[in-house]
């Protein structure tokens, strides 16, 4: 006979499962979100670049985002079903969205002890419109989100680990050394990462005052960051023609050599980009509330609070979290980004944990107002630590619960309010403006052409040739192009091939279009959607330069 296990152990079981499937859940909703708001296909600028660079295995600009571009080739033959290489580096920035959305429950869950207050914090996350519009279209920033939610929470479980065995401490190491990992990693992903890298410091010494006695695990852990980082950058010179026979189609820059490599890896063309940091401090204040007003709504005016009530309850984790916001937002605000707004998506995270602590002092302010205790467990699914011996656990204390739930509402509230007009901000499903103009390029431009372009818009036509295999005859040079290539300025490309193959341009500055119309006739294509490239003709401005330009007459 097979006797039924007892009704404790049913009803832990039940918990654990609900703690394993709610972050699933929630970042599955994430996820879906993103799906829902897609852009179908290739776009302009960096996103073409990142819709290109992957599935080719080739290389990106600086930094080289080479654990973005291994992903994102992994991906792009996992994800063949759903679509075109476009839009499969597309539905990838959505899942990364929905797994930072599902780490971001459990992280809240672990801190508040409340898995109703992480769903809401996940939840939160996903709908904020920086967060929604990144996972609407290829970017490495939403890996970088990702990265960031899964170094908090392993950091905090490695904390809360040490903690449920004090004499034992050492059994929580392994959190602390995948911590390292990723972050070594999320180091070959995107440069915000070492602004980390003196919180996640300040932490551990916090956390672990002694750990610098313990050098050789200090080394282990130095280990666990540089190694990964060398193995993912390794893809630079390796796709870059260190070893010619496996050199990708695209590659940026010349980081087979070792100069090459450094100027890729240290972003050394954005040298310059910072630009006077502490000057105007209350204008960047104001922009920097202004923009969290328009992110987060009337909770905006709550993050502080939230931080101070983190500070109380939870002093390592707001030691953290307050050192990386705010390093990360003094940098932001001094750097010059033509979308500096996705650099505020780690910043974001941080606010959602601030304002779920928060909501969980609520939660026990108002059960002890009104006179009932804080239970053992505040809400299904609290956390239970690493190596922790579950304590008794007893009921759900009603108040507390009523109060849990008036508060998660609070919390949700408006996000649900404004979630139709965020919707419709970050909707990119009708977003075609990039396959039309490939379009109407390709259908005038003759086969052999030169096409002398412009970053945003060198990037789809090099989509077009190297991933739909269209017009493969078609030169395109880039800017970049003529640095590597050692081509010359932009009037020598020109000169080098006019009267030898159809030559084209593609400027946004003024004064080089007047340069250039000064030297040559420049014609637009006839499709209004692609007037923006210009047909190069040699300029003859009189009946002696005709004639000159004919030669002697018989």
């Amino acid at each position: 006979m097979v006797t039924a296990p007892p009704a404790p152990a049913r009803a832990s079981r039940v918990v654990r499962a609900v703690t394993i499937l709610a972050p699933i859940v929630v970042g599955v909703i994430a996820t879906a979100m993103g799906f829902w708001r897609l852009m179908p296909g290739v776009g302009f600028w960096d996103t073409a670049e990142f819709q290109t660079v992957p599935p080719i295995l080739g290389t990106a600009h600086p930094t080289g985002y080479p654990t973005y571009v291994l992903l994102g080739w992994v991906a792009s033959f996992l994800l063949t079903p759903f679509g075109d290489a476009a839009f499969r580096m597309n539905l990838l920035s959505a899942i990364f969205v929905g797994v930072a959305a599902a780490f971001t429950v459990d992280l809240v869950r672990l801190l508040t002890r409340s898995l109703v207050l992480g769903v809401v914090a996940g939840l939160g996350l996903a709908a904020t419109p920086i967060v929604w519009a990144i996972g609407t279209h290829a970017d490495p920033h939403a890996l970088h989100l990702t990265f960031v939610a899964v170094i908090l929470w392993l950091l905090v479980r490695w904390e809360q680990a040490r903690t449920a065995n004090p004499k034992d401490p050492t059994r929580a190491d392994r959190w602390l050394v995948a911590a390292a990992v990723a972050t070594g990693l999320s180091a070959g992903n995107h440069s915000l990462t070492l602004l980390l890298a003196v919180p996640i410091a300040l932490y551990v010494l916090v956390v672990e005052p002694r750990i610098l006695f313990r050098w050789r695990f200090v080394l282990v852990c130095a280990a666990a960051v540089i190694v990964p980082a060398i193995l993912v950058y390794l893809q630079l010179p390796l796709r870059g023609g260190l070893i010619p026979a496996i050199r990708a189609p695209l590659v940026y820059g010349t980081p087979a050599t070792w100069d090459g490599f450094k100027y890729v890896v240290l972003g050394e063309q954005f040298r310059g980009g910072i630009s006077d940091p502490f000057g105007e401090l209350p204008r960047k204040v104001a922009d920097l509330a202004d923009l969290t007003s328009r992110e987060l709504g009337p909770l905006a005016f709550l993050v502080a609070i939230g931080f101070l009530v983190a500070a109380i309850r939870q002093p390592p984790y707001a030691l953290l979290t307050g050192s990386a916001l705010i390093i990360t937002c003094f940098f932001n605000a001094a750097y010059i980004n033509a979308e500096i707004e996705r650099y505020y998506l780690g910043p974001a995270l941080i606010a959602w944990t601030w304002l779920a602590i928060l909501a969980g002092a609520g939660v026990d302010l108002i059960a002890s107002v009104l006179g009932e205790d804080e239970g053992d467990v505040a809400s299904p699914g609290a956390a239970v630590a690493d190596g922790e011996t579950p304590r008794r656990r007893r009921r759900i204390q009603p108040v507390r619960l009523a109060a849990l739930g008036f508060v998660s509402f609070l919390l949700i509230a408006p996000t649900a309010a404004a979630f139709d007009l965020r919707a419709t901000t970050v909707d990119r499903t009708n977003d075609t403006a990039a396959q039309e103009w490939i379009d109407a390029v390709l259908f005038e431009v003759e086969p052999d052409a030169v096409i002398v372009s412009w970053w945003s818009y060198s990037t789809p036509l090099w989509y077009a040739q190297l991933i739909d295999g269209r017009d493969p005859g078609i030169f395109v040079v880039d800017d970049r192009t003529r640095l590597d290539e050692n081509l010359g300025d932009l009037t020598t490309v020109i000169d080098a091939n006019l009267g030898v193959r159809p030559v084209y341009v593609i400027r946004i500055d003024e004064n080089e279009l007047k340069a250039l119309r000064d030297r040559y006739n420049l014609t637009p294509l006839s499709n209004p959607v692609a007037g923006n490239v210009l047909r190069v003709t040699p300029r003859v401005s009189s009946a002696s330069d005709r004639l000159a330009t004919a030669g002697p007459s018989r």
